[in-house]
Order: C-alpha cells, then sequence, then structure tokens
C-alpha cells in the first residue's frame, strides 16, 4: 500500500502561480510513477502530468505544456506540481495519484485549485 498526502491549492488569479505537493509513504520502494489528475466540475477527470520514479521521465497533457512543471525528490518520496501562468480553465479538483503498475491505484484526497479571471 502506498499513502498520499497533499498539500497546496488555493485561490489565485489567472496569471498567478502554485505549487501543490505530494508526500508518498508506505510501499514506496515499489513506486512506478506519480502524477496528477484534474477533474473540473462536468468534465471527465484527465492525467495532467506524470513522472517516472526512477527514471524521471515526464508528460504533460497539452494544455498545460509549457506552464507546469512536475518535479520529484525521491529522498522525501515526494512529488511537486508547479503551475504558473493559471488560466481559469485550469480551476478544478486536482489529485495526486501513484501506481506500482501500469494502472494508478493510490490517490490523495485531492485539492480545489481555482483561478479567477
Amino acid at each position: 500500500q502506498v499513502q498520499l498526502v497533499e498539500s497546496g491549492g488555493g485561490l489565485v488569479q489567472a496569471g498567478d502561480s502554485l505549487r501543490l505537493s505530494c508526500a508518498a509513504s508506505g510501499r514506496t520502494f515499489s513506486l512506478s510513477a506519480m502524477g496528477w489528475f484534474r477533474q473540473a466540475p462536468g468534465k471527465d477527470r484527465e492525467l495532467v502530468t506524470e513522472v517516472i520514479w526512477n527514471g524521471g521521465y515526464t508528460y504533460y497533457a497539452d494544455s498545460v505544456k509549457g506552464r507546469f512543471t512536475i518535479s520529484r525528490e525521491k529522498v522525501k518520496n515526494t512529488a511537486y506540481l508547479q503551475m504558473n501562468s493559471l488560466k481559469p480553465e485550469d480551476t478544478a479538483v486536482y489529485s495526486c495519484a501513484a501506481r506500482v503498475t501500469a494502472t494508478y491505484e493510490y490517490w490523495g484526497q485531492g485539492t480545489q485549485v481555482t483561478v479567477s479571471s
């Protein structure tokens, strides 16, 4: 089992920045990847970004490329999501997730990010 605790999020204005953190505990030695999903009202949940834990390879959704950066601090078993140049359309509940196989199966509690115009 892997437990995830998120921090960060909040209400900001368009153009502002926010950083989310996700601390993992438990069977962290088995981590394959960590990432963030988001879900806006009335929309499906989407994978925003992920980082391969041991290789560092990253993926970004087209909508956030160039604005969001995911990083990890392996010693602390923590992943970070730096969100810059936020837009109102980034408003959503952001959930940290972790996987040990090909499927995300561990989830954080979710945090609201609201970007006002």
